[in-house]
């Protein structure tokens, strides 16, 4: 089901006033843009059963001591994972995905966590499921890959979002690595949406449950409205975030919003949720400007 006209006509003000305020604060967005990697890579981690906590990925990120025992393999998740954010940030312009962009960041990403497998595609006799869906055979990787690339990069009709979104479920279908399909396939995402000039997105572990019940909406009807309306949400929020940012704006909690303004707290949650009002997360809490009327 492709997404509904008011939903692209939210997207494209959006956009128009994100354009218009970040000339000449190209610093200010980029600081926006780093400060948030630390919450991409958690929730990105989490959602593949990383044990680590926000504030434990923050102090792996900046080289400082955690304060239990933790895994090689989820600092080196982590680390690799945030080189992998900074490269397409720094290469996403004009930059067509192909078979050997997602290789490479493939190796990225599962270098020195397992270089057995890292930047390849499955082989032979190698299998992956996820719960109940098993991944296609390794022999029509390659092809299937590169079919979904062509429609992706060759579609110029169909709305940005509508192509995001199939290539993310197709991809995640293919499942073409032994590890790592995930949070490549969410990198990917970021890399698309770079590209078009729009912020990076963050697929939430809190919302865990209904992405992976958006991948069997898919694998078993085809449908995508559940990834259409993970993605719509998830774009509108980065963008209220960066507009606020950009505006200058004060910046207070939901909570204090509501106090200030008389205002039900758990009508203005539900509203930020469905993103009917401004406001945006910064480590798992609601913000809002406080001019917001």
């Amino acid at each position: 089901m492709p997404i509904s006209k008011p939903i692209k006509d939210k997207i494209k003000s959006l956009k128009k006033d994100f354009d218009a305020l970040k000339k000449g604060k190209e610093s200010l967005l980029a600081m926006i843009d780093e400060t948030e990697i630390p919450e991409a890579i958690y929730n990105s981690n989490a959602i593949e059963n990383s044990t680590l906590t926000l504030k434990e990925t923050e102090k792996i990120l900046l080289d400082m001591e955690i304060s239990r025992n933790i895994s090689v393999r989820e600092v080196f998740e982590a680390k690799n994972l945030s080189r992998v954010i900074e490269y397409i940030r720094e290469n996403s312009k004009g930059k067509e995905i192909n078979i050997d962009t997602i290789i490479l960041l493939h190796q990225m990403l599962i270098g020195n966590i397992d270089d057995k497998i890292a930047g390849r595609f499955r082989r032979k006799g190698e299998y992956v499921r996820v719960g109940t869906h098993v991944a296609p055979a390794p022999e029509y990787i390659h092809k299937m890959v590169d079919s979904i690339l062509s429609e992706y990069n060759g579609d110029l009709t169909n709305y940005f979002l509508d192509k995001i979104v199939k290539f993310h479920l197709d991809f995640e279908h293919i499942h073409p690595f032994n590890d790592g399909n995930g949070r490549i396939g969410r990198i990917l995402i970021c890399l698309q949406l770079l590209d078009l000039g729009f912020p990076m997105i963050i697929i939430r572990n809190k919302g865990k449950q209904k992405y992976y019940d958006a991948f069997r909406e898919y694998d078993f009807g085809g449908k995508t409205k559940r990834m259409e309306k993970i993605m719509t949400l998830a774009l509108i929020e980065s963008l209220h975030k960066r507009i606020t940012y950009l505006k200058g704006d004060k910046i207070i909690t939901v909570s204090e919003y509501s106090k200030k303004n008389n205002k039900n707290l758990s009508n203005l949650l539900n509203s930020a949720k469905r993103q009917t009002i401004p406001a945006f997360r910064e480590r798992g809490g609601w913000r809002i400007s406080e001019k917001f009327k």
